[in-house]
């Protein structure tokens, strides 16, 4: 129990600490936003601050800190230290830095920003990963809650293969509502009553648990020492523990959903809140779900080895939270953290698109030009991974590394714009090599012989997996140092403007430098 309330103080002193340092760095000001800028009515408009928070927090909050964390708890309580730290350093940061730069860039999306700060080259990678990633965001985020939906606390005797499909084929329409109508008229109506049920359903985790606070495992030292060892597949810390419980630490999904309400807030001084600040609330979901996990597996040890995320919630909320209205609007929390993530990533997408081949997105016909496309792609997947027994561990897998990976294209770009404005970039570095680091060593290392059931991966000897993993984190941290500091000389360069001519001009006479076999 100690260790679990050292984790919530981290998560809460750092909102009040740490982060308020990161605001003082970025330097808000009274400049105009996007949405008073260039309002279009359908993405760049004004929407009340607490609006934008739920927004915020309901786009990030998806299944990684529920289903993610239940499963990250394998590794012991040594989760209730790294996940706040992580979060704290890490994360919130990332989500900060990827709505303000957003802010101060017209609102564009990692793709576009990469292209500003990055070059012609790494901006062409970042896009394809993106898309990808946020496809399988999609499907994945269709897939889970379809499931949650057909289990007997929802359903009840009515669970069926028939059931889930039903599920699956609404769950996809709403994304497709959502994605192609103006902001305010689905996500900013809704998400206000589903945050509320989400803040809901975390307090009936909180309080079905409270009682048994005290069996929960204390931190020891030979959890340090336990990379292989505490979980019960044998799965090592570094870097598993930091890809099973992405969101809950830091998640590249989340630099796409922060610029969808950096189009849409009145004024800069209040991302701190909403960015960095909703972060943090991701961060106590997962801790309140990691400790329901850990309960569980004392309880009832058979699921450690076997059973899917899925089927540990379900059986935590009916063990302590045996009324059934309660435990039924727990499980409706989670399915609204998935829906609510699902919808905003083919948003994102259609936005990221439109950027990069400007197409306008007033007209309904534009954007019926982009909707359909991706959710037919989108369609194929979730099809696919429910008729292949083997499908959604496979999308499972690629979702995992390729989300981190975004993680990196983000916080490569936070720490290009802060070097070349000549402010302390250490604060996005350090996490963005970390991150490069963990995705490295997982790409190298993983394979069917090293991690049971994974489809891919090089299967290199964890500890040349590892040492590789860390040149290519410091190289390119490097590259980024080398082209920030480029930018400080580049004559009439401005990070914080967004100039679509001069920035063409740029990327032509300054092309990124660096070795050609860099791995980004």
């Amino acid at each position: 129990m100690i260790t679990f309330l050292i984790g919530i103080a981290i998560l809460i002193g750092g909102y009040f600490t740490y982060g308020k340092f990161v605001e003082r760095v970025f330097g808000p000001d009274d400049r105009k936003t996007p949405a008073l800028a260039n309002p279009d009515g359908v993405d760049r408009m004004v929407l009340p601050h607490w609006k934008n928070m739920l927004i915020q927090l309901l786009n990030i909050a998806g299944i990684g800190p529920v289903i993610g964390v239940i499963l990250g708890i394998k590794f012991g309580a040594i989760v209730f230290i790294l996940l706040p730290i992580g979060n704290v350093l890490g994360g919130a940061v990332h989500d900060y830095f990827s709505g303000m730069i957003s802010m101060r860039n017209n609102g564009y999306n990692v793709p576009a920003l990469a292209r500003k700060f990055l070059g012609k080259g790494p901006s062409k990678v970042v896009m394809a990963l993106i898309s990808v990633a946020l496809i399988l965001v999609g499907a994945v985020f269709t897939n889970t809650p379809a499931a949650l939906i057909n289990t007997p606390i929802i359903a009840g005797s009515a669970v069926s293969p028939s059931l889930f499909w039903i599920a699956v084929g609404c769950i996809f329409a709403y994304y497709f509502a959502s994605t192609f109508f103006p902001i305010d008229k689905i996500i900013g109506r809704i998400y206000p009553l589903f945050g509320g049920l989400l803040i809901l359903a975390s307090l009936g985790i909180m309080v079905g648990i409270a009682p048994h606070l005290n069996i929960l495992d204390e931190i020891n030292l030979t959890d340090f020492g336990s990379n292989f060892h505490q979980h019960p597949a044998g799965q090592p810390i570094l870097p598993m523990l930091f890809v099973t419980i992405a969101c809950g630490i830091i998640s590249g999904f989340h630099s796409t959903q922060s610029p969808i309400v950096a189009r849409t807030e009145m004024t800069e001084k209040l991302g701190r809140q909403t960015f960095y600040g909703m972060m943090i609330i991701e961060g106590l979901i997962g801790m309140i779900r990691a400790a329901g996990g850990m309960f569980i597996y004392h309880q009832m040890p058979e699921l450690l080895t076997g059973a899917s995320g899925v089927k540990v919630l379900s059986t935590l909320v009916s063990t302590v939270i045996p009324f059934a209205p309660i435990s039924v609007l727990v499980v409706v929390g989670v399915i609204i953290l998935a829906i609510t993530s699902g919808d905003t990533s083919l948003r994102s997408l259609r936005l990221t698109i439109s950027e990069l081949t400007g197409i306008d997105q007033k007209s309904a016909k534009n954007r019926l030009l982009l909707t359909v496309p991706m959710f037919a792609i989108c369609a194929i997947i979730i099809f696919w991974s429910n008729m292949d027994k083997e499908g959604f561990n496979i999308l499972w897998n690629y979702f995992s590394w390729s989300n981190q990976l975004m993680a990196v294209c983000s916080l490569c770009v936070a720490v290009v714009y802060l070097r070349s404005k000549k402010k302390n970039f250490w604060i996005a570095l350090m996490p963005c090599m970390f991150m490069t680091f963990i995705t490295c060593h997982y790409i190298l290392w993983v394979s069917p012989e090293n991690l049971k059931g994974a489809p891919l991966g090089f299967g290199l000897d964890y500890k040349t997996a590892l040492v590789l993993a860390i040149e290519n984190a410091v190289i390119l941290g490097a590259l980024l140092c080398t082209r920030g500091k480029t930018l400080t000389q580049m004559e009439g360069f401005d990070p914080d403007v967004w100039d679509p001519v001069k920035e063409e001009k740029y990327q032509a006479s300054h092309p990124i430098k660096g070795p050609e076999n860099v791995k980004f």
